[in-house]
Parts: structure tokens; C-alpha cells; sequence
């Protein structure tokens, strides 16, 4: 009988949250996780707005509840989507701060800037440098033909693909607990997850610039009665030398002198008009 009816402090630690909660909180932070960045706080606000369904139902005290707002709006910034995990984990750590169990305000923070680098270089590898260019390029030949679809489709795409990753991140941060992901972390498999997907950002990133950069010179030099064709000379040596040689001086001045993307754009601009005019591009 012992066994079957459920004391009074075991009722205490039962979950208070329900799916539906970690739902609410998921939707606020996918909606609003780049609307309310600033220089000071970064993305501490939408933070803080995702976790308050969570929060109100785990601190009905009205001060309690002021100070769970204002620890998180401490600094955070991360990759969005991955940082579903940290949001499902900081849940988990309020509702056991909750019940009682002594967890400084610091320790939930420390958590969070913790995993803030990790989780950014898991969502800036997998997310931006290969599940998206792989997705534009999937759509690049219909967009290439004309057909609408192949600039719609992407943008449907990438916003359910990338909400479901974020719940069901969300939902195994919670589930699971900050001691499983650390672990996860830890034992080496999400570098080699990363390295192959920069491997596979690489290779696609390398596709797109084979099929849509096109450069191509058509200048010929007319020597003793016969033509010397400078592109033919130029394909003899590396077929796609041009473009392949543009976008390697892109990089390389990238590299040198950081991310100045209104500069290079203005640049390939004044060169594009210059070797159209004189013939030499």
C-alpha cells in the first residue's frame, strides 16, 4: 500500500510544467530571438519575455517572480535555434529552484554563459554554413529557370524545419538536464558532427561558386595573321580559372581586412563595368 499511495513530499516533486508550457515559452523565443538584440544585452530580453509562462507558474510570489525576471535578463546571445536546448535546460533549473532545492541564482547563470559559445558554434555550422546553403541550393535551378517556386519554397521550408528542431531542443533540454548535455558536449561526438558539416558546407559552398560564378574573357590578341584566344589559353591551364581565382581574392582580402561586404560588393561592381568597357571581361 505504501507503495502505490504517494506522500506528501513526493507530491512536491512532481513536475509543475506541462508540454504546453515549454511550447509557449519555445514560441515566444523562435518569434522573437533577433527582434530584440542591443548592443548592451544582446538577446537577454527575448530571453527573459520566453521564460515568463515558465516563470509565473513556477513563482505565483509576485517577488520571487521579479527576481527570476531579472536573472534572466542578465547578457546572453547564441545561435536561436540550437539555443532551444539552453531555453529547455533553464526551465528545467527553475522548476527545481522552485520546489526548493538550493540553486544560487549565479549557477543558473553561470549555465547559460556556459553553453552560449558552444551552442552558437553548433548552430553557425550546422545551421548557416551547411543546412542552408545546401537548401538554396536545392532551389537554385527552379529559381534559375523562372519558376516562383524556387524562391517560395525556401522560405517555407527553413521556418518549419527550423521551429521543429527548436521544440523538440527545447523539449530534450528539459527532459534531459543540463549533467546529459554537458556530457554530450564533452565526449567528442558534436565535434565530429560539426567537422562533417563544415565539410559539407565547404563542398557546397565550392558547388555554388562552380555553377554561378561566371566569369569569362572574351579578348583576343591578333598576332602575324593569326588570333590568340585569351580565355582558351586561360582554360588550357585550369578550366574556371577566373571565377575560381575572384572568389579566392574575396576570401583572401576577407581574411586580411574582416567582413567589409559594401566594399567588395563596390568592387566587383567597378571591375565588372571596367572589363566590360574595355573588353577584357
Amino acid at each position: 500500500m505504501s507503495e502505490v499511495v504517494k506522500t506528501a513530499a513526493e507530491e512536491t516533486v512532481e513536475k509543475k510544467l506541462t508540454p504546453k508550457d515549454i511550447r509557449q515559452c519555445t514560441n515566444r523565443l523562435y518569434i522573437g530571438a533577433e527582434m530584440s538584440n542591443s548592443y548592451e544585452r544582446l538577446q537577454a530580453l527575448v530571453f527573459c519575455v520566453s521564460m515568463i509562462p515558465a516563470l509565473k507558474k513556477l513563482y505565483p510570489d509576485k517577488e520571487e517572480f521579479k527576481a527570476a525576471l531579472k536573472r534572466h535578463l542578465m547578457f546572453y546571445n547564441t545561435d536561436s535555434i540550437p539555443g532551444g536546448i539552453i531555453l529547455g535546460i533553464t526551465i528545467g533549473m527553475e522548476e527545481e529552484k522552485s520546489r526548493g532545492k538550493e540553486l544560487a541564482d549565479e549557477t543558473i547563470t553561470s549555465m547559460k554563459t556556459g553553453l552560449m559559445g558552444p551552442v552558437a558554434a553548433i548552430g553557425d555550422t550546422i545551421i548557416w554554413a551547411a543546412y542552408m546553403p545546401i537548401l538554396i541550393a536545392l532551389f537554385l535551378p527552379l529559381a534559375n529557370q523562372g519558376n516562383p517556386l524556387g524562391g517560395i519554397l525556401p522560405l517555407i521550408i527553413y521556418p518549419v524545419t527550423t521551429y521543429i528542431l527548436m521544440r523538440y531542443l527545447a523539449s530534450t533540454g528539459y527532459r534531459v538536464g543540463k549533467e546529459s548535455v554537458l556530457k554530450i558536449l564533452k565526449n567528442g561526438a558534436m565535434q565530429a558532427v560539426i567537422f562533417v558539416a563544415n565539410v559539407i558546407g565547404l563542398m557546397m559552398m565550392g558547388a555554388l561558386t562552380a555553377d554561378y560564378v561566371t566569369i569569362d574573357s572574351p579578348l583576343t590578341i591578333t598576332a602575324s595573321g593569326s588570333e590568340f584566344v585569351v580565355q582558351d589559353f586561360l582554360d588550357s591551364i585550369l578550366p574556371g580559372i577566373l571565377p575560381l581565382a575572384a572568389v579566392f581574392l574575396i576570401y583572401w582580402y576577407m581574411v586580411r581586412k574582416g567582413q567589409k561586404f559594401t566594399r567588395i560588393l563596390l568592387a566587383v561592381i567597378a571591375i565588372s563595368l571596367i572589363g566590360g568597357i574595355t573588353g577584357i571581361l
